[in-house]
């Protein structure tokens, strides 16, 4: 009788053992979908207007130039696979009148993109509506004036199309634990409404990232389906080293209105040893660039914001971070061409910004 309740106790020890285990093992299956839920619920999307502004005083063969310029960005998310997103561009350019008159001029407005995205799966995302063209880098990445580095555009950035119209394919996947490929291609419409024009094209780019040692290189096509029906193409790389705090870029384009190609490279001063708390606020810019005209006219020269002549220019900049999103800019360049050779100054403040517009729920 004594061994019976011996072994009855042991049961019943080892049954509240087992419970205990299994009780335990529960609580680690549920704790991970426990905080899944309550990340995902804290990370629900919102919509955000972003942008940036800037105001900056340019001088320019001695005339000065006065710029504003305000680029809200709209981010509206749809659920977990749609993005409705839109640039808006307000530009007022203001110069002496005869010279040395006051100052007027006018505000540009132009839409730069308005276009949905549809993330199909983690390698494909679909856009339609108006967006910009995927042509070089500059364009998509740089352009921003809180992002870009020099505020002066490269010469050969008409060469390369600002907006279009249609629809595009986008993405990108590893070929190897090496090698990540990233790509584009667009058909765009022809649309002749001011602020929202855009030619009939069809074009991509292709692109390889190189993570270990931070490097980009790519190339662009695009085929004009109207006029002249023309080819362009260009050529883009990137290079962020780990051990210095520099960033490499370079392209190159060729089209029926020219060729050209610039290379820029920007250095943070955050590895000077001395006067550390502003050095590491401190960014200084260097770019060379040439321009060589195509076999446009001089009034499609003119009608591309293009030089009349053959042109090399060379600039230096610093950018000092006063806080995170805002900097102050400052530059110098000498263009030289036969048309003539002068100094191009800017300086100015640049401004970014990012306020939700509603709770996550």
């Amino acid at each position: 009788m004594h061994s019976s309740r011996k072994n009855l106790r042991r049961r019943c020890a080892r049954l509240r053992t087992a419970k205990c285990r299994v009780h335990i093992l529960l609580l680690f299956c549920l704790t991970p979908a426990l905080l899944f839920a309550q990340t995902y619920d804290s990370a629900a999307p919102v919509p955000i207007l972003t942008g940036n502004a800037g105001f900056f005083t340019n001088v320019q063969a001695g005339t000065p130039q006065i710029v504003s310029e305000v680029n809200p960005v709209v981010l509206l998310p749809l659920g977990e696979r749609w993005l409705i997103e839109s640039r808006g561009a307000f530009e007022g350019d203001f110069q002496p009148k005869d010279g040395n008159g006051p100052f007027g001029g006018s505000v540009a407005k132009e839409l730069d993109y308005l276009q949905a995205d549809f993330i199909a799966n983690p390698y494909v995302t679909v856009t339609v509506g108006r967006f910009l063209t995927p042509f070089g880098i500059y364009n998509e990445r740089l352009y921003p004036i809180w992002i870009r580095c020099l505020q002066p555009e490269p010469l050969i950035l008409p060469l390369e199309e600002g907006s279009s119209n249609g629809a595009m394919l986008r993405g990108g996947f590893p070929l190897n634990p090496a090698v990540n490929l990233n790509y584009a291609a667009y058909f765009s419409t022809l649309t002749t409404t001011n602020g929202i024009d855009s030619d009939r094209d069809v074009g991509g780019r292709i692109g390889f990232f190189l993570p270990g040692p931070r490097i980009e290189a790519g190339v662009s096509w695009q085929k004009s389906l109207q006029d002249e029906r023309t080819n362009a193409f260009g050529f883009h790389f990137a290079w962020q080293p780990t051990a210095v705090p520099v960033n490499l870029r370079s392209e190159y384009a060729r089209s029926y209105a020219g060729s050209g190609y610039w290379v820029e490279a920007a250095y943070r001063l955050s590895q000077v040893n001395f006067w550390r708390h502003a050095m590491r606020r401190t960014e200084i810019v260097g770019r060379a660039q040439q321009l060589f005209l195509g076999q446009a006219s001089e009034d499609e020269d003119s009608e591309y914001d293009l030089p009349s002549a053959n042109t090399r220019q060379a600039d230096f900049g610093v950018n000092y971070f006063l806080r995170d999103g805002l900097k102050a800019t400052a530059s110098y360049g000498r263009q030289f061409s036969s048309a003539g050779d002068f100094n191009l100054w800017t300086v100015g403040i640049a401004y970014r910004f990012a306020v939700p517009l509603g709770r996550a729920q």
